[in-house]
């Protein structure tokens, strides 16, 4: 592979400097370097800095790569996503109408519908069809800026088809270009067939679901939908406790629907990142600041339900780290826009601009543990590069609802452009 020396950028975001998630007013530091300049080799970067000081160390190597001009463009990491759920069977298009005609999510999922109906379907399907269809949700993603992803499981709600989604996201992490950094979360909901029995369900979860993942090596984190009328605190707080006896890193799905105590047992538990947040309390916000706990905020899928945001301003003002996720999902939010979820994370939660590409990076990378190699434009970290057709982070956020990505390199190797 040749080297690729990426010149003159108007604006090199490298977001370099702590590896690790930036927290409370460090969210606005973007590390900029005008004239910048990015020499990837071996699908790694090999230096950063001004087109005038990496002229000076590879002139006399210059004929060996391939010069990319970045003449009035932004430069930026590759965008990471650490919230989908990525593969699953089928579509829930109908569920949209209904829900404008009226109906709550929690009433979609209780006639058979939502997360239930994507089970259904997603039990129906082989791996080789998961596969497929998930390979095109990614090529969609990195045409959107995005190099690394987490995804989930949880569409099966059954051992068998729990570890049929997880080896599903093995392959693709194996077969496509972008990195799938997979997630467990057999306990996404109770299966009708269990209603009235959870705590049958959650034995299930834990004696026969998570021994076979953990054997496997299928994921590197241990979810659980902890929301009134799914999973309660004290059978959520079981399964991730029980996850870590196997080596699973806690993640939970908190308080989205009803304030339930979630955000409180993420500081509880340890849990590297808590998702959705819409109702967090604020006493939960001041104990997972105080704990560390990232904030997953996914923008877009409170736009599609039509809630209230998370309070992502208050979060990041007590001191949070905050990243952003599309929530990629067939129920929720059926986008792969990373860019349009910087621009609601504006919009919708008084971030800045320069905080929402801070929490679709690092603190993104971060909260699925991949920062050692993702999320910021350092020396020895991946060659995963966006170049955008503008020219400073600003307008990435102002022009919202465009797809203003250029060219996207993952590992050196350029994917999209």
């Amino acid at each position: 592979m040749k080297p690729v020396w990426i010149k003159h950028a108007k604006e090199l975001a490298t977001i370099s400097g702590e590896n690790g998630p930036r927290k409370g007013k460090d969210m606005s530091n973007l590390s900029i370097i005008e004239d910048g300049s990015v020499w990837i080799e071996d699908g790694k970067i090999a230096a950063v800095g001004t087109t005038e000081e990496l002229e000076k160390q590879y002139a006399s190597r210059a004929n060996e790569a391939d010069i990319v001009d970045a003449t009035g463009r932004l430069v930026t990491p590759g965008l990471v996503d650490p919230h989908t759920h990525i593969v699953y069977g089928g579509s829930r298009e109908k569920e949209f109408e209904m829900r404008l005609e009226g109906a709550t999510y929690m009433d979609i999922m209780n006639a058979g519908g939502g997360i239930h109906a994507t089970s259904r379907m997603t039990r129906e399907a082989t791996e080789d069809e998961l596969v497929e269809q998930a390979s095109r949700r990614l090529d969609s993603f990195a045409k959107h800026g995005v190099t690394t992803v987490e995804g989930k499981s949880g569409y099966g709600l059954d051992l068998e088809t729990e570890l049929k989604q997880l080896r599903a996201a093995k392959r693709l992490n194996e077969q496509h270009a972008l990195e799938i950094v997979p997630t467990f979360m057999g306990a996404h909901a109770v299966p009708r067939e269990y209603k009235g029995n959870e705590d049958a369900f959650v034995d299930l979860v834990i004696d026969e679901m998570l021994p076979v993942v953990a054997e496997e090596k299928l994921a590197a984190f241990n979810d659980v939908f902890c929301e009134k009328d799914v999973f309660t605190p004290e059978q959520s707080e079981r399964i991730l406790e029980a996850g870590k006896k196997h080596g699973l890193t806690p993640k939970i799905h908190a308080d989205e629907i009803a304030s339930y105590g979630g955000a409180e047992l993420a500081a509880k538990v340890g849990a590297i990142s808590a998702e959705h947040l819409l109702k967090a309390s604020d006493q939960g916000i001041e104990d997972m600041a105080k704990a560390g706990v990232i904030a997953c905020l996914l923008p877009a899928t409170a736009l599609f339900l039509r809630e209230e945001a998370a309070k992502g301003r208050q979060m990041i003002d007590s001191g949070m780290a905050v990243a952003i996720s599309t929530d990629c999902n067939p129920g929720s939010s059926p986008t792969t826009s990373m860019p349009l979820v910087m621009n609601l994370a504006c919009i919708s939660m008084r971030m800045t601009p320069a905080e929402a590409l801070v929490a679709a990076t690092i603190n993104a990378a971060s909260a699925i543990k991949v920062e050692d190699r993702a999320g910021s434009l350092e020396v020895g970290k991946q060659g995963d590069v966006v170049m955008w057709d503008i020219g400073s982070y600003q307008e990435l956020q102002y022009l919202f609802g465009v797809n203003h990505v250029d060219k996207v390199w993952k590992k050196g190797q350029l994917i999209v452009g």
